[in-house]
């Protein structure tokens, strides 16, 4: 690839913006200037990138695959309506390129959030097709018990379906916390089944989605990306 279409890949500007920063000694590549934007660059070799002295974390090419610890009152949108973006928490040049989430959270719902630009990746996490596992705990303001519990598995027909809706599998915690897998990814799905079997929700966390799961290390609003080795076993998941 060459270096001026990677810095535009980067998201660091237009292609004018990118050929001034090159011409202008303001690009190192491994520590070295490169003032040729004609030259070739290997995205897998970049180690590190800085634009006129400061580090710039660079973006895997042509792909990336990230998690992101959501945190509550953020949306999962590029224009939100009431809170900020979800895409607000990366850095000013990631924000201009492609990036995508696999699928979406509300504002209030934290834990394990995809974020991409391989459209592939992203509709085989969602399709319904693949039935990718999602793995929430669920808050509730009242108890319940395993009655509850059985009319999740059982399954909810939901105000705008047709067809019911079940959870894969549900655990009780305790009488107020659930632990619910579902396979689809409808809107508040998981908020609406429990509504539909009498109780509200308080507090959403989403732990897993298909193999991945929410890295302890990882703190509410700090984001990393995927292995090799997260990123194969997803794709075997939904393969």
């Amino acid at each position: 690839m060459q270096l001026l279409k990677y810095l535009q890949a980067q998201g660091l500007g237009s292609r004018k913006q990118c050929q001034w920063l090159i011409d202008n000694d303001c690009v190192a590549v491994n520590g070295e200037i490169r003032n040729d934007g004609k030259s070739e660059i290997d995205p897998a070799e970049v180690r590190t990138l800085h634009i006129d002295g400061e580090a710039v974390q660079a973006v895997p090419q042509p792909y990336f695959y990230i998690v992101l610890n959501k945190p509550a009152d953020y949306e999962t949108s590029h224009k939100p309506r009431d809170y900020p973006s979800v895409f607000s928490l990366f850095p000013d040049h990631m924000r201009n390129i492609d990036m995508q989430a696999v699928g979406r959270l509300d504002a209030g719902t934290t834990g394990v959030l995809l974020i991409t630009n391989d459209g592939q990746f992203n509709h085989r996490m969602t399709s319904p097709k693949y039935k990718a596992a999602k793995l929430y705990r669920a808050d509730l303001k009242h108890p319940a018990d395993e009655t509850f519990c059985q009319s999740l598995k059982n399954g909810v027909l939901l105000h705008d379906d047709d067809e019911t809706v079940q959870a894969a599998e549900v655990v009780l915690e305790n009488p107020h916390t659930l632990l619910l897998t579902i396979t689809e990814g409808k809107y508040h799905q998981v908020k609406r089944m429990v509504a539909y079997c009498g109780k509200e929700v308080v507090d959403l966390q989403r732990l897993t989605m298909g193999t991945l799961v929410l890295d302890e290390n990882l703190k509410r609003g700090e984001w990393r990306r995927l292995t090799q080795e997260e990123l194969e076993a997803l794709l075997a998941s939904v393969a």
